[in-house]
């Protein structure tokens, strides 16, 4: 049986903007996974793992705290009910100091959230600005192989996401693994008018 396919569109960030702040009874409808697959989140399982970390050299630097800084990590496998691989491999990174005003975003019980991170981000006043994507590829760790189930030969996708507040503030910083047999990279880029 052939895996489902995933396209992650550059533009799902805006769509999960404009869901940020609709009523929580939209929110749940859908999510990104489904944004991505064009499935139901009833065919989907999601499962998530929180944990506190001190933030490594790289990561102190994307963020410009110091190296040691608590920060929340969020693990997410998402697959569909069907197949047993999951879509992605995703660590999310985000400074805890910043998520402590509203105690459910540190709790792993609370996912899926409805309206993703960014609904998240703005329980506690922030506005994503701007989102960094670099992307580059290579072949699969014998543990993303594995996990993943890639066939042979199949490479990894690797997406560095950077999410900016308004103030120009990293507030999310996500390493993403996609497996290359079945993850599509769509880019859209609209241009202003003369």
């Amino acid at each position: 049986m052939p895996r489902t396919p995933a396209v992650r569109d550059n533009r799902r960030h805006q769509w999960e903007k404009n869901r940020a702040r609709r009523p929580e009874a939209e929110r749940c409808r859908t999510g990104a996974t489904e944004h991505d697959t064009g499935l139901d989140s009833q065919d989907l399982v999601f499962h998530a793992e929180y944990d506190v970390v001190a933030a490594s050299e790289e990561l102190a630097a994307a963020f410009g705290v110091p190296q040691g800084t608590s920060l929340l990590r969020r693990r997410y496998r998402t697959r569909r009910a069907t197949e047993s691989a999951p879509f992605s491999l995703v660590s999310s990174y985000l400074p805890r100091e910043l998520l402590a005003p509203n105690p459910d975003l540190l709790d792993a019980g609370h996912e899926p959230w409805p309206g993703g991170t960014q609904h998240q981000l703005s329980t506690v006043g922030i506005e994503v600005d701007r989102v960094e994507e670099r992307v580059t590829a290579r072949p699969p760790t014998p543990q993303e192989a594995r996990e993943l189930q890639l066939p042979a030969g199949a490479p990894v996708i690797l997406l560095h996401k950077t999410s900016y507040d308004i103030h120009d503030r990293v507030v999310d910083v996500s390493h993403i693994t996609l497996p290359g047999d079945r993850t599509e990279l769509l880019f859209t880029t609209h241009l202003e008018r003369w």
